[in-house]
């Protein structure tokens, strides 16, 4: 991993090197999630390719229908 360096202004804003901002898809208006995590600051770009990576990532083994007709089988 390169190291690149920018500088916060007095506004607490920075600049994204423009390489860094093609190579992950950031553009302007692309919101960005903030996490602390102990002293870094983390940076995570919410884009196409990032929401599109959570498809399927809450599927249970079981489909809602058949969660719900075991339910019912043992009620009985």
């Amino acid at each position: 991993m390169d190291t690149l360096f920018t500088v916060v202004s007095s506004k607490g804003q920075i600049v994204i090197p423009a390489g860094l901002r093609e190579e992950l898809g950031i553009r302007a208006g692309t919101r960005v999630a903030i996490q602390r995590d102990e002293d870094r600051i983390v940076l995570q770009p919410i884009t196409e390719e990032f929401i599109r990576s959570f498809r399927g990532c809450l599927k249970g083994t079981d489909s809602l229908v058949e969660a719900r007709e075991r339910q019912h089988r043992l009620e009985k």
